[in-house]
């Protein structure tokens, strides 16, 4: 199969994350150090931190299921003018207020790897509507690749402070980072507003899709859904007590500014997207089970190793390397998830994939947040370590005997 033989709103979908993703790679690098240079704490960083993902967590829910009978379309192009209108307060302001509105609206910080923020669930059901079911690894893994490597182009030019210090004084240098989720928003508002949506077809029962497995009950179905959410939880958390406040640590532990770090953290989107295209070959051979529990497990030796190197370039290195494995996963996982129910569910589905990972996930900066107040700097990786550890064996448990086609 190649990219011709998908459906247009496929492609489209996989630009906006494209356009999208420099402006997310940009702020994940520059918005903490950003609020560090205007004199925030380390606890009220990770508190504004989790507060936007919480209230992600609460769109997600209202929103996801909705989508399975309203549509998507019409949420994606409000979530672009979003972030568009948090990008100009930011432009405008570095009043608390106006960072605190860019955080909770346009997600700066959080780093979604391209994702549409509390409304990616919405994108992956979109784009795996039309999808066979053995065509879902690919198209995830490249989604996922995409994202990546916009991640990795937008925290390369997160260096730009440095270079603007004897223009920009001080924070100030900071405030032209805004523009790239700006243009990046206004990209993907134009993609999406060329691209028609499917009409939904929720009165007709669902056809058994070419490879797909016999379809479930719905008491199946959301049996394994709760599986999800369960292995989902523990893995979030792990997330949330690093990957939020990796630039911050990295300042705090070596005292390297955004012209070092964002080259580092660009290094591990790199191989992040390479890692997206080795798992979905690895997944067509062995499974996506097989390939989720091999890739994690050699990032979570990673992680442990990461807070207990001595040298900035080394740790950067470990950390970057780490990415290839964890975050390569994403689009097997996706695609896993999106197979666990029929189409007409496949909105619920990708909501219970996003938030079971998305409210642990908005505790762990306000942890880490506090953890790294009081200078315990292995702490958080150590907490998130052990729950990558469960994580990887829940999933093995629930999902090990899933079929790629059935599931």
């Amino acid at each position: 199969m190649n990219g011709q033989e998908w459906p247009v709103a496929a492609r489209r979908l996989l630009a906006v994350r494209a356009a999208r993703s420099v402006g997310q790679g940009a702020l994940v690098v520059g918005f903490t150090l950003y609020l560090h240079a205007l004199g925030w704490s380390a606890g009220a960083i990770g508190a504004v931190l989790s507060a936007a993902l919480l209230l992600g967590v609460l769109l997600t829910v209202a929103i996801g299921p909705l989508s399975d009978r309203v549509g998507r379309r019409r949420f994606l192009l409000g979530y672009e003018l979003l972030v568009v209108l948090s990008a100009l307060l930011a432009l405008a302001s570095a009043r608390p207020w106006a960072l605190v509105v860019g955080a909770l609206l346009g997600g700066f910080g959080r780093g979604a790897n391209g994702a549409a923020g509390p409304f990616g669930p919405l994108e992956q059901a979109w784009i795996a509507h039309d999808l066979a079911p053995m065509q879902r690894a690919r198209v995830f893994s490249l989604n996922a690749t995409l994202g990546f490597g916009g991640m990795a182009l937008g925290a390369l030019l997160a260096a730009l402070p440095a270079a603007l210090h004897g223009i920009l004084p001080g924070a100030l240098a900071y405030r032209p980072l805004f523009v790239l989720p700006l243009l990046g928003s206004l990209i993907g508002f134009v993609l999406l507003w060329r691209t028609p949506e499917a009409a939904r077809s929720t009165a007709q029962p669902a056809a058994v899709e070419p490879g797909a497995a016999a379809p479930r009950s719905r008491a199946a179905e959301n049996r394994l859904l709760g599986a999800l959410a369960l292995a989902n939880s523990l893995n979030g958390l792990g997330i949330g007590l690093v990957a939020p406040l990796m630039a911050y640590w990295f300042a705090l532990r070596f005292g390297h500014g955004p012209a070092a770090i964002g080259p580092a953290l660009a290094a591990g989107f790199v191989l992040a997207a390479t890692g997206a295209q080795l798992a979905q070959r690895i997944a067509a051979r062995f499974g996506v089970v097989r390939t989720v529990l091999l890739m994690r497990g050699i990032g979570l030796a990673l992680l442990l190793l990461t807070p207990l190197l001595p040298w900035f370039a080394l740790a950067a290195g470990v950390w970057a390397l780490r990415a290839a494995f964890n975050q390569g996963t994403i689009g097997v996982r996706q695609s896993l998830a999106m197979g666990l129910t029929g189409p007409q569910r496949r909105g619920l589905a990708a909501t219970v994939n996003n938030v079971s990972m998305m409210v642990p996930r908005a505790i762990g900066p306000a942890l880490a947040g506090m953890l790294l107040a009081r200078g315990w700097l292995v702490l958080p990786f150590v907490a998130a370590a052990l729950c990558q550890c469960g994580y990887l064996l829940a999933y093995r448990a629930f999902f090990g005997g899933l079929s790629d086609a059935g599931a």
